[in-house]
């Protein structure tokens, strides 16, 4: 596997490299991490209602699980009062564990009442997420131990999300019909999300602290405003059938981990992650083979929730 190449070339220079050791107490401003993501339990999904009486909310709506790996790298610069990173990351699983799940409640008669119900396999075409961001030492203006670290961030997230479903099982809810096969891909889904967020960094340097463990723990919470876009095109809807959904809205993330040090220049770390996202807009859709052509914002949401697990091993020089 590439990644576990390159974690283990940047563990053997360490061990080799005689400059490591001499430069100990060296300034070390510039860091590179190698990072291995796992999504769990998450998924990004929307939903629209009825702009017709009776104006059930929701008329439809689509679930599909992100449950993959990612792998990518981060930079960083420190300077005496501030520091900048970039990270980058890209999918390197297709297959997403979970179903997608396409439910509608199109009977007008009980608008509560959901009424057609799919489960089908997911996977994830190359997707990516990149984050951006500048934090500013404020620590020590506050008076606080030169153990603890806090700082303001800003910053901006970026996620580029293509899906397909595929190979799924559709169920009529109100009805004794049989459960219809929907062989072959179903539903190809993309999604942009921006994220512009402002939070606080935390960190904990027990070795300056106590002066044993050289272990730093950190955390960060942040609120962003959202922008989202998503296109869904039913592949085994006859008509070349588009729906697209622009939307604005809001997150919170939250993330906490620890890095270890392995030698003087490098650290393996562990870090969670939890990232709400919710937002609304306007619904459109386009039947191309027709023409036909129409927008509502009637019980438009789109939304999604992020869990994962991060494992990285970061050089400083």
């Amino acid at each position: 596997m590439p990644l576990l190449a390159c974690l283990a070339a940047l563990l053997f220079l360490s061990a080799v490299l005689p400059a490591i050791a001499a430069a100990e107490e060296e300034e070390k401003p510039w860091s590179i991490e190698l990072r291995l993501k796992r999504y769990f339990r998450s998924h990004t999904s929307y939903e629209f209602g009825n702009p017709f009486p009776p104006g059930q909310t929701p008329l439809s709506r689509l679930e599909f699980p992100i449950n993959t790996w990612w792998a990518g790298w981060e930079v960083r610069r420190d300077f005496s009062r501030f520091s900048a990173g970039l990270e980058v990351l890209g999918s390197i699983s297709r297959r997403s564990d979970g179903a997608m799940e396409d439910s509608d409640w199109d009977d007008d008669t009980q608008p509560k009442v959901k009424t057609i119900y799919s489960e089908s396999s997911c996977r994830m075409e190359p997707s990516y997420m990149v984050r951006a961001d500048v934090d500013l030492k404020v620590a020590d203006w506050l008076g606080l131990p030169a153990w603890f670290d806090l700082r303001p961030v800003v910053g901006v997230r970026g996620q580029w999300l293509d899906l397909v479903s595929h190979d799924g099982v559709q169920y009529e809810l109100t009805s004794d019909t049989a459960p219809e096969p929907l062989p072959g891909d179903g539903i190809r889904f993309e999604q942009t999300y921006r994220q512009f967020f402002v939070g606080i960094k935390l960190a904990y340097d027990m070795e300056r602290h106590t002066g044993t463990a050289p272990v730093r723990f950190f955390g960060q919470v942040d609120w962003a405003a959202v922008e989202g876009h998503n296109s869904d095109h039913h592949l085994l809807r006859a008509g070349n059938r588009w729906t697209y959904e622009d939307t604005r809205g809001y997150a919170w993330h939250g993330s906490f981990g620890f890095k270890a040090g392995l030698t003087a220049n490098l650290h393996a770390g562990l870090e969670f992650e939890y990232l709400w996202i919710e937002t609304t807009g306007s619904h459109r859709m386009e039947v191309y083979d027709s023409g036909m052509s129409f927008s509502f914002d009637h019980g438009v949401k789109v939304w999604s929730q992020q869990k994962s697990v991060t494992l990285s091993l970061e050089y400083r020089f």
